[in-house]
């Protein structure tokens, strides 16, 4: 059971690292909310795993809170940061 946890933790950490650099600043420049989400659906869901008795129930429960709460963080992010200037420069 022990063993089984870090899996699952180790996999997740790996995913969110590799997810998060996937989106990058050329594409979106203001992408808090995408990353926000992604990593609040990823942590609720095994939050809500190791939580109870539930085991899949939990982790669907904690993958939505954590989702509504990333993004709604990422949001607020999103909005507290000035947009882009264009420079001009080579097009």
């Amino acid at each position: 059971m022990k063993r089984s946890i870090l899996n699952i933790i180790l996999i997740s950490s790996s995913s969110i690292a590799l997810l998060t650099g996937c989106t990058g600043q050329e594409v979106a420049p203001n992408n808090a909310t995408q990353t926000g989400a992604a990593t609040g659906a990823l942590a609720g869901a095994v939050i809500g795993y190791n939580t109870g008795s539930g085991g899949g129930g939990n982790a669907a429960v904690g993958a939505l809170i954590g989702t509504a709460v990333g993004a709604g963080l990422g949001s607020a992010i999103d909005n507290s940061n000035p947009e882009p200037v264009e420079t001009g420069g080579w097009q």
